[in-house]
């Protein structure tokens, strides 16, 4: 009996056996890309399971190496697959979260087994002194725990050093160098490069006086406004950055500041070695190669032929492994969350490192809807942006409370301007004395490029049904009752802005508009205005949310980070990538790193912010609540 299939074949012509050859030949190759896709990533996840290195074992005696690389942060700015990629190829961004420093701290200060730190500050990149303060009490934490604390640098930037000086002694490399030099904030200014010479005209709407964020575009110098307040805040962080200093040093706080101001006369006596003037002046208690160092820890601690310092230690990344992993999912306990806000507050979702109307609202909306969420700190570190983002987040503050759990904003480094925004509703605030906070106030710009076109010889002509249509076309000139419209939406933004901070903060609006008008403030004086509650910092911040939710005391409840969550895909390629063998494999594999490479996130290119919140965006007036004012 013949086979009624090739009775089929024989019946095609020479054309459909093409097409049904070329269609089973694609059939197959699919089958076997799949295939052999599926192959490779069960033999990747083998090699990443079987070769997961183990945490290194921490033994008695021990001595913690905490030496952070890159910008101290809240949380990572990039997303955990790209964070591994780039770990993988050599181009990661640098950072490290507050989080996990001060958690490494709290834990070596109770663990019997680290007996002393080697604190490494010189690669850090400064983020802000609220921060930075932040980890110096938790240092002091770990020698009140009697544990003793070395710092050792290369050369210390005047914000590294404010960690090192904590320490119970402090060595820098012979010739390494260290400055105090003070706080300055210097702008470049655009208005006659843009005006004059390529012939753009901004147009700036704002509300107070001292709303300083877009004079470079339409000045060419700060104005008198903007440099009293400034200098106001910054006087008021730098006199409390050199008491940090001289507590800590046992220094005359007086004799600190003469010394900056004679920083010529002092290097010129030490001629000209930074280090040598760094030990008269006995900010560092001696010059000392690593290998001195390393040798003296050996001399005090433990010594171990194994290790490459010669030391029984252990690094700050493998210690972190001990004190973090997957418990936390399983926490029965009652929780706080934490939701952080960081980076300038756009519309719709952003990534990690800017804060999004949408994407920010959802994570305080997740915690809402989370039965174990009995509190919310908001941990706000922000200079602003967008009003209406802004709004978006300020209105699930309040549904949190509706719904009955406290909300209580933890101030990092700088929450001003729509960073205040978002906070104004809590039922407590917590600032450092030195986050830079404030800036009540809203501005809008709108460029116009005419005259820009006509030096090019193009000019633009048209029609329109109304005296406004096209009124908002930046290639034509802005009428002035078009101005007048823009700077109404401006004032009306300021005035809800003001009033809502009067509501919450139960002041009258005359009162709020006082401090107000776009002026910065510290966080000390931001407290003594009103517009602050308590000084402190995250854990300070988590302990009266658990208080405000009555959830008893600190054991009887977790914290739980809210963030969003990484597909399997992104959890499997981040863990691969942590283990040797599967990163070595990833590393050399071209065909792998384009595989994970098409499966990564789509990660926009950075922009200027003041770019971003001039585009129109199908809305022609946009109000910003915005602060540039980190020193």
């Amino acid at each position: 009996m013949s086979d009624p299939q090739d009775t089929v074949r024989r019946r095609r012509g020479p054309i459909a056996r093409v097409l049904v050859g070329a269609w089973d030949t694609l059939n197959f190759t699919r089958r076997l890309v799949f295939n052999l896709l599926f192959l490779l990533v069960v033999v990747v996840l083998l090699i990443a399971l079987l070769s997961a290195e183990r945490a290194k074992p921490v033994l008695d005696r021990t001595t913690l190496v905490i030496a952070p690389q890159g910008a101290l942060v809240e949380q990572f700015s990039v997303d955990p697959v790209s964070r591994a990629i780039g770990k993988m190829s050599g181009s990661d961004t640098p950072e490290v979260r507050l989080r996990d420093l001060l958690r490494v701290i709290e834990k070596a200060a109770a663990d019997d087994r680290i007996e002393r730190v080697l604190l490494r500050t010189d690669r850090m990149a400064f983020s802000g002194y609220a921060s930075m303060r932040e980890l110096a009490d938790a240092i002091g934490t770990l020698r009140e725990a009697g544990k003793e604390v070395i710092a050792y640098g290369d050369y210390f930037g005047q914000a590294q050093y404010l960690l090192a000086a904590q320490a119970d002694e402090v060595y820098m490399d012979p010739y390494g160098g260290l400055v105090l030099e003070g706080l300055g904030r210097y702008r470049q200014y655009y208005r006659e490069g843009l005006q004059d010479k390529l012939g753009v005209d901004i147009h700036l709407f704002k509300v107070g006086e001292f709303k300083s964020a877009a004079e470079p575009y339409v000045l060419d110098h700060a104005s008198p406004e903007a440099k009293e307040a400034d200098l106001y805040w910054m006087n008021d962080i730098w006199q409390r950055f050199l008491g940090d200093i001289a507590t800590a040093r046992g220094l005359d706080v007086a004799v600190l500041a003469a010394n900056v101001e004679t920083l010529p006369e002092g290097v010129d006596a030490a001629g000209g070695d930074l280090a040598k003037l760094a030990v008269d002046q006995k900010l560092v208690d001696g010059l000392k190669t690593l290998e001195e160092v390393q040798q003296l820890l050996a001399e005090r601690g433990e010594a171990d032929e194994d290790s490459d310092s010669g030391v029984r230690d252990i690094a700050y990344d493998a210690y972190l492994k001990h004190v973090t992993g997957p418990l936390a999912a399983a926490d029965a306990r009652p929780q706080v969350a934490v939701v952080v806000a960081e980076g300038a507050i756009m519309g719709g979702k952003q990534n990690p490192g800017n804060v999004g109307g949408e994407s920010t609202s959802a994570l305080l909306r997740a915690a809402r809807d989370d039965e174990a969420v009995k509190a919310v700190v908001l941990r706000v570190d922000s200079p602003g942006g967008e009003v209406f983002a802004s709004e978006q987040i300020r209105r699930e503050v309040v549904a949190l409370k509706a719904a009955g759990k406290p909300v209580v904003v933890s101030m990092g480094d700088l929450a001003a301007s729509g960073g205040y925004w978002i906070s104004m509703d809590a039922d407590a605030i917590y600032a450092d004395p030195s986050t830079i906070t404030g800036s009540i106030g809203i501005f809008g710009m709108f460029p116009t490029i005419p005259r820009t076109l006509e030096k090019i010889g193009v000019r633009t002509d048209g029609v329109g049904t109304t005296r406004f249509a096209g009124a908002f076309d930046p290639t034509r000139p802005l009428q002035p009752e078009v101005g007048a419209v823009i700077q109404s939406v401006i004032d009306k933004g300021y005035r809800d802005f003001v009033g809502k901070v009067a509501g919450a903060r139960e002041r009258s609006v005359e009162q709020i508009d006082l401090v107000a008008r776009g002026r910065v403030w510290s966080g000390a004086q931001a407290k003594e205005r009103g517009l602050v509650d308590e000084f402190g910092g995250l854990r300070d911040a988590l302990a009266n949310a658990a208080s405000r939710a009555e959830l008893g005391e600190d054991d009887s409840w977790g914290v739980k980070y809210i963030e969003k969550q990484l597909t399997p895909f992104e959890n499997f390629v981040a863990g691969m990538a942590e283990s040797r063998i599967g990163a070595g494999m990833l590393a050399r594999s071209g065909f792998a790193q384009s595989l994970l490479l098409n499966a990564m996130p789509g990660v926009a290119g950075d922009l200027r912010f003041i770019e971003q919140a001039m585009a129109r965006g199908g809305h022609p007036v946009k109000a910003v609540a915005h602060c540039f004012c980190m020193p």
